[in-house]
């Protein structure tokens, strides 16, 4: 073999041990610099907080509504967006079976910006019980989904309708008398033809059969509050047209 080959053998087992001298790699042994990845990771993170700390100071002066139409907050809330929410909500925010769809107005925990933001940082644990048995029968369940979609003007058996109309008083407890639902307890309103879980007889009859869970993870444990704020106001002008929409009002 050539000289240099083996001159080159022995700078990697010196490199090598020397390595595992300094760094961790053997066994539990830390090495003798302390360093960790997660160490590494911590140190970057303030570092970064503290080189965006005068933007974020600027942002936390101002109200979400003038935060939604600031184009370097805009930018931020858009890229916290397409990390943190983007997997459930779409690259679109428009959602899709069993996640909301972000950008039509219609919010099941309020849509004001402290509402949004009070989603983000705790999340929601959305729960619509199964109900068959405070309806009645298969058939009393059949007529309640027929009522349901008459609320929204969407196809249904007029006669069913009106003999499930009167044991539509088991969901009103929830959705309300008029069926226009209560952000409070997250229930939907079923006068708007929006429906989370896809919509037509059937599948309200599984809605009322087996309910629903759903749930929206708390994001304070991954994003600061001036980060929360700042998506907040992102994700509450998506509704309201993004920028332009909202500059144009």
């Amino acid at each position: 073999l050539p000289r240099w080959w083996m001159w080159l053998f022995v700078i990697t087992v010196v490199f090598a041990g020397a390595y595992l001298v300094l760094y961790p790699g053997l066994g539990s042994k830390s090495g003798t610099l302390g360093w960790t990845s997660v160490g590494q990771y911590q140190s970057e993170r303030e570092r970064a907080a503290a080189e965006l700390a005068p933007m974020f100071a600027r942002f936390n002066a101002m109200p979400i509504e003038k935060l939604a139409v600031d184009p370097q907050a805009h930018a931020i809330g858009e890229r916290l967006f397409a990390n943190n929410c983007s997997t459930c909500h779409g690259s679109d925010a428009r959602g899709g079976l069993g996640f909301p769809n972000l950008t039509d107005g219609d919010w099941l925990w309020g849509g004001t910006p402290d509402d949004i933001v009070a989603t983000i940082t705790n999340g929601r644990a959305g729960n619509m019980p199964p109900m068959a048995a405070a309806v009645g029968s298969a058939e009393g369940v059949r007529n309640v989904a027929n009522y349901v979609l008459s609320l929204s003007g969407s196809p249904h058996d007029n006669i069913a309708a009106q003999l499930g109309k009167a044991k539509f008083v088991a969901c009103a407890a929830c959705h309300g008398p008029d069926g226009k639902g209560n952000t409070a307890l997250g229930a939907p309103n079923l006068t708007d033809r929006i429906w989370l879980h896809g919509w037509g007889e059937d599948l309200i009859v599984r809605t009322v059969n087996t309910g629903w869970q759903n749930l929206m993870p708390a994001q304070k444990s991954r994003l600061s509050e001036e980060q929360i704020r700042v998506l907040a106001a992102y994700v509450w002008s998506l509704s309201r047209g993004g920028v332009s929409g909202l500059a144009a009002a």
